[in-house]
């Protein structure tokens, strides 16, 4: 195999893809220290108020062990509450704080760019369609996952 040949393998070209936009997040979010894991753990705990570890880790598509510390990080930075279910103590409820509910919106302008940096190279018709493809792909590709999306119905 040459490196013209790894260099036009979807899976090379996924990881750089994810290299990218890494790193396109983080120089725009740096003001707002905050991770794309972060990020998408405070959104999926926004919109599922109480949510516990275990499905967050579902929501997001992250391995739980993983998550937890990425929870204790969110908590230390006053982001997230975090409290013991009435049902069983073990499980720890979340919630974001009045800080991590401030934190977010003010991180939607900076994560909006991060986006619309990283599609800027496409063509306006062709960053709709490979959105699709690439949603697609994922979607289809789900099961295979180390740690497969699984999509938490609300209470």
């Amino acid at each position: 195999m040459s490196m013209d040949d790894l260099y036009a393998k979807p899976g090379h070209l996924v990881r750089r893809a994810q290299q990218i936009a890494v790193s396109i997040f983080m120089e725009e979010c740096a003001p707002f220290d905050i991770t794309p894991v972060q990020y998408a753990a405070l959104v999926a705990i926004r919109e599922n108020p109480g949510i516990d570890a275990t499905r967050l880790s579902d929501l997001v598509a992250f391995d739980r062990s993983t998550l937890g510390n990425v929870l204790e990080r969110l908590e230390a930075k006053g982001l997230i509450h975090r409290s013991g279910s009435p049902d069983d103590k073990r499980v720890k409820m979340l919630r974001l704080s009045r800080e991590g509910g401030r934190r977010l919106r003010e991180v939607e302008p900076a994560v909006m760019k991060v986006q619309q940096r990283l599609l800027a190279p496409l063509k306006p018709g062709d960053r709709r369609r490979f959105i699709v493809l690439l949603a697609e792909l994922v979607e289809l590709n789900n099961d295979a996952s180390r740690v497969p999306l699984k999509i938490v119905s609300r209470r």
